[in-house]
């Protein structure tokens, strides 16, 4: 459990330590930053840190209201602090889309983009009829990143300063199938199961951050893509999960529990150290625990299984483009998957 690691290794923080003391004497002027569900937990904590450091901040949120009231929280604490406010619905590919549209029209540069937002539910199809758990934590991520990587190319060789694409994964990832991600059962209701699908999309959150990082070093960008574990953190995340939420009060009693689980400004200092601290400038493809570099499983580390996520995914944000996946009334689509081809089937004509 992190409670034991108090003693920093690497870098000289643990997982005691909070967002604002990894990055404390670090002058962010100059740099936007993208932060995804960034209207509570650690994702505001995390977008409260970057423009109190002077980052320019774009809170990209399903909930415009709610991220308003963070954007006001914030310029009153930082009153320099430039906060912009998106709306961003990560489990659609048209909202995904038009708030890249949206972003671009603001004509500002993009240095570090943290792909943070998730969600844990049982099972249902996004608007796109794709698994909601994979369609939010994964492929949103996928293509929101995939769509802004051009600016963020710009953005690295004007300034010359080195951008930083950041996945928020979870130890989580340990809890996904079997065979890693199940490409050809996707969205197969009968053999779904809301932890081990969180778990899935969690290892593709890795996964897709270690090839990002392949490619971006092939092509000899200046743009470094990482994976991290926030810690466990109780936060709105777990707001559809009954399952979960107020598990360690009602096991362990309160005092426990503060010993098993971070604060939520412990949670975001992982995330604000992979994007502001100087230790991780070249660093990519890491995956990072308690402000530190870690190493996770052969699973998440599986450059075959990577490549193949990517491609998968390739296919599903382009043919998403085109059209919804299945006709509204008919079977949740099951997803037949040869190596890199995807064919769409109802379930009604297997």
């Amino acid at each position: 459990m992190w409670f034991f690691s108090r003693k920093g290794s690497q870098s000289g923080f643990s997982a005691y330590n909070t967002a604002e003391e990894v990055t404390h004497g670090i002058d962010a002027s100059g740099l936007t930053a993208i932060v995804t569900g960034s209207s509570n937990g650690i994702g505001a904590e995390t977008a409260r840190v970057l423009a109190m450091r002077g980052v320019q901040v774009v809170i990209a949120v399903r909930n415009t209201s709610a991220g308003m009231a963070v954007k006001e929280t914030l310029v009153k604490e930082t009153p320099s602090a430039k906060v912009y406010v998106l709306e961003l619905d990560l489990s659609s590919m048209a909202s995904v889309r038009k708030f890249v549209s949206e972003f671009k029209a603001l004509s500002l540069p993009l240095n570090i983009l943290i792909n943070n937002a998730g969600a844990i539910c049982p099972y249902k199809l996004s608007p796109d009829n794709i698994e909601l758990q994979f369609a939010t934590n994964c492929l949103g991520h996928f293509l929101l990143t995939d769509l802004l990587l051009e600016t963020m190319k710009w953005t690295a060789s004007r300034g010359n300063i080195e951008g930083k694409i950041i996945n928020v994964s979870s130890e989580g990832y340990k809890l996904a199938y079997r065979e890693g991600i199940r490409f050809d059962k996707l969205n197969d209701e009968s053999w779904y199961n809301r932890f081990g699908a969180y778990g899935q999309s969690k290892l593709a959150n890795i996964l897709h951050a270690n090839e990002l990082s392949r490619r971006l070093k092939e092509d000899g960008m200046e743009i470094t893509a990482n994976s991290l574990h926030p810690g466990a953190i109780v936060t709105n995340l777990w707001h559809n999960s009954s399952t979960v939420s107020g598990w360690l009060t009602k096991a362990f009693g309160s005092t426990v529990e503060k010993l098993l689980v971070k604060n939520v400004k412990q949670g975001a200092s992982t995330t604000c150290y992979a994007a502001l601290h100087p230790n991780v400038k070249g660093v990519s493809g890491k995956y990072f625990v308690d402000n530190n570099i870690s190493v996770p499983n052969a699973q998440a580390t599986d450059t075959e299984l990577a490549k193949k996520l990517w491609d998968f995914s390739m296919t599903l944000i382009h043919q998403g483009r085109k059209h919804r996946l299945t006709k509204p009334g008919r079977s949740p689509p099951l997803l037949l998957v040869k190596p890199y081809q995807v064919k769409i089937l109802p379930l009604s004509k297997i």
